[in-house]
């Protein structure tokens, strides 16, 4: 599958936009502001219904218009999809799949498969645990509309339970009978959720490994831990002891929305014992994996999107990368990059054709 062409309305720095795209190699280019990042995230809303950088929709409309809407048409081996986006101040987010509305935009995530590396990434070490739940659930609901669906329905209870605690607090009083039917909701979803998870880790880490040992010529071994409370075989106990403490602090201590990645390196955090090149190397390795395990689930590659890594990546770190992209079989690819003879110097030394598109000020060239 391919993006043949998007239509940018009034998104971001688009007031009008329509581009045509090389089902392989897409190289986007510009002055830093000119909105290379910004398509990559067009794409991104049209394969995952969201932005990549920003929870809030309304950030995403352009500056003294009401809405935004990004079209992009896509090409299987046997049909074309269309994909349309829109959203509208004090109004909900549209999707519509080749002229229908989709009333769940969950149900529309995985259809599209897509992989991004950002310069930013690096935030999934430095940052707290919710960021590294929120990658990895991000690549399981991609792959596994059940696991989508008990995420969405666990977020859904927990946020219930929570009114309820709250409800106590204020009021001065428990009701565990009134909790009961929340609580054996999540423990469910909870247990359900967590096997998920450590089954996938199964097939995960050892692609990471791979991929690390590809990019890293060191000798050091990196490895993630998945550490959550589900593991306790006392869990369920624990969960229902904690009511008194759930009330006082008004939210849902324990649960899966707990749990934690730890990457190591050598056995040690890699936060604080990996090098800026370890943890760069290390990051993109997760990308990779993501991109292999999609790849396997779906049975054909996602699209992916490299945004300036170029100036991010040392000259071997970035000349492995490269060769991974031209013989791993990755399908359509979208690099943005600011300086384009250093790209073209790169597909030209590795034999890659590349259709290259220039974006000035939110306009291509």
């Amino acid at each position: 599958m391919y993006l043949k062409n998007i239509r940018l309305h009034q998104f971001k720095n688009y007031q009008e936009a329509h581009l045509d795209f090389s089902p392989d190699i897409n190289c986007i280019t510009g002055l830093n502001g000119a909105g290379k990042t910004n398509l990559l995230d067009a794409i991104h809303y049209l394969c995952l219904t969201r932005s990549a950088f920003s929870s809030v929709d309304l950030n995403q409309v352009q500056h003294g218009t009401d809405f935004f809407s990004i079209k992009g048409s896509f090409v299987t081996d046997d049909r074309k999809i269309e994909v349309l986006c829109a959203f509208e101040r004090t109004k909900k987010k549209q999707l519509l799949v080749d002229g229908k509305a989709t009333e769940k935009m969950s149900d529309h995530i995985g259809l599209i498969p897509v992989v991004l590396i950002a310069p930013d990434d690096t935030t999934l070490i430095r940052d707290g645990s919710e960021e590294r739940r929120k990658f990895f659930d991000s690549i399981l609901s991609q792959i596994d509309k059940a696991y989508l669906r008990d995420l969405i329905r666990y977020q859904h209870f927990l946020k219930q339970r929570n009114a309820l605690l709250k409800i106590f607090h204020e009021e001065g009083r428990k009701d565990a009978l009134l909790l009961e039917p929340y609580d054996a909701e999540l423990l469910q979803l909870s247990a359900n959720i967590h096997r998920r998870r450590t089954d996938f880790l199964t097939d995960y880490i050892p692609s990471l490994h791979k991929h690390y040992r590809e990019l890293c010529s060191g000798q050091e071994t990196v490895d993630i831990h998945y550490q959550s409370e589900l593991s306790n075989p006392s869990f369920e106990k624990n969960f229902k002891h904690q009511l008194e403490k759930d009330i006082l602090l008004k939210r849902t201590q324990s649960g899966i929305h707990k749990d934690d990645f730890a990457f190591t390196i050598d056995g040690y955090p890699l936060k604080k014992f990996g090098s800026q090149g370890q943890q760069k190397s290390f990051v993109l390795g997760l990308k990779l994996a993501q991109f292999e395990v999609v790849k396997q689930h779906k049975n054909r590659p996602p699209i992916l999107l490299l945004d300036d890594i170029f100036d991010k990546l040392d000259d071997r770190r970035m000349e492995q990368l490269m060769r991974l992209v031209a013989n791993k079989g990755f399908g359509q690819l979208f690099i943005t990059d600011a300086r384009p003879e250093r790209s073209k110097a790169i597909f030209e030394s590795l034999d890659m054709p590349a259709k290259f598109i220039p974006i000035s000020e939110g306009m291509p060239l």
